[in-house]
């Protein structure tokens, strides 16, 4: 008699507790950051700052954000997981109470530079937490799931803001991103405390000299300079009705596409996605061209936030994937800098370009800049 021998061994679990409390802050902190992102450049606008000032309250936030991810890990070694994470909750949404305030637009960007430091906080910290939480064994399922539960606040938070702004004001939207990082406060008491892996500032100044963590980082910057410009410039761009419904279908494809790139990811490697989501980002942005157009502009946030999902998953998997555990704080980081630096810099170029050519010729320069990265995509 031949006994077939099948491997019964429990898989391990995915979610444990501590994660699940990493999972409520970056919800929580996702909300009140897609809940204003898209509404401080309209309020900036209406204030008289100009399309300029507008793409600079993008750009101050991602700026702070950029300058406080170099020392977070720094931070981390010397107080510990759960008193900077509650540090970061607190300047993320306390800032946000003086913005109806703030008339003009140096005290706007005095703001949301505050907030920028807070949230590097919660995008770093809880981007390693995560990578080092999860099993090896279902990381890119992990990261998938973890690209849902960041996911979700843009996909509701981000039209709602611009909505809600129309309908009871600025100053209700702004006490609402105020509030909901502050009821997160509780939870950082179940976080992890100090690692004994936490890496000094060099260490992410060393990852960016690494091709194995460099290539990825630039294929994600060249992608999320679109992103920055599409959540700043969509509201302003399109006319009428249409902005609330074109973020909201990008915010979905991008949340989806990232849950399904884990889950492809652990199958058949991440390495194969970089193109594919590079090019279909690019053809997003691109489809933006005919702003006059609800069908092209729909279609194009749902291929740009297809294309945006796969390359945030894809790459961060990578990343992680690459380096020991050790180095997942400076993975964290160097992936969280490609974010926040083409998010910012998109926002304040695409502002200054299109003040001169206008929102369409603007858009295809962006298609043709985000091409540029194909190359690092094809080397992986």
């Amino acid at each position: 008699m031949t006994t077939s021998l099948i491997d019964k061994t429990p898989r391990p679990a995915l979610l444990s507790r501590a994660l699940l409390l990493v999972f409520v802050i970056s919800f929580s902190g996702g909300n009140s950051f897609y809940l204003l992102v898209s509404v401080v450049p309209g309020y900036a606008t209406a204030s008289g700052a100009g399309g300029g000032g507008a793409g600079l309250t993008t750009a101050a936030l991602m700026l702070a954000t950029i300058l406080a991810e170099l020392v977070i890990p720094r931070l981390v070694a010397r107080f510990g997981y759960r008193i900077v994470v509650a540090a970061g909750l607190v300047l993320l949404g306390t800032p946000a109470l003086a913005l109806p305030a703030a008339a003009g637009l140096p005290a706007i960007l005095v703001i949301c530079l505050v907030r920028g430091l807070g949230f590097a906080v919660l995008v770093v910290v809880c981007g390693a937490l995560v990578g080092s939480l999860l099993p090896a064994e279902r990381r890119g399922e992990g990261l998938g799931v973890y690209g849902v539960v960041v996911g979700i606040p843009a996909v509701v938070a981000l039209p709602l803001g611009v909505w809600l702004a129309g309908q009871v004001g600025y100053a209700a939207v702004f006490t609402a991103g105020a509030l909901i990082p502050l009821a997160a406060l509780p939870a950082t008491a179940g976080l992890p405390g100090r690692t004994p892996t936490a890496e000094a500032p060099a260490g992410v100044l060393a990852g960016l000299r690494d091709p194995a963590l460099a290539r990825p980082a630039l294929v994600f910057a060249a992608t999320t300079t679109a992103g920055g410009i599409v959540v700043s410039f969509v509201p302003l761009a399109v006319a009428g009705p249409l902005a609330a419904p074109a973020l909201f279908l990008h915010a979905v494809a991008a949340t989806v596409a990232r849950w399904w790139a884990g889950r492809h990811g652990d199958r058949h490697g991440a390495t194969g996605l970089l193109v594919p989501g590079l090019v279909t980002a690019a053809l997003g942005i691109a489809a933006l061209v005919l702003t006059t157009s609800p069908v092209a502009v729909l279609a194009g946030m749902i291929l740009f936030g297809a294309g945006f999902g796969v390359i945030q998953n894809a790459t961060l998997a990578l990343m992680f994937n690459r380096v020991p555990e050790s180095r997942y704080g400076t993975a964290s980081s160097v992936w969280n800098l490609a974010y926040d630096t083409g998010y910012g810099a998109g926002a304040a170029g695409f502002g200054l370009v299109a003040a001169h050519t206008g929102y369409p010729v603007a858009f295809a320069v962006t298609a043709g800049l985000m091409l540029t990265a194909l190359r690092p995509a094809r080397r992986g």
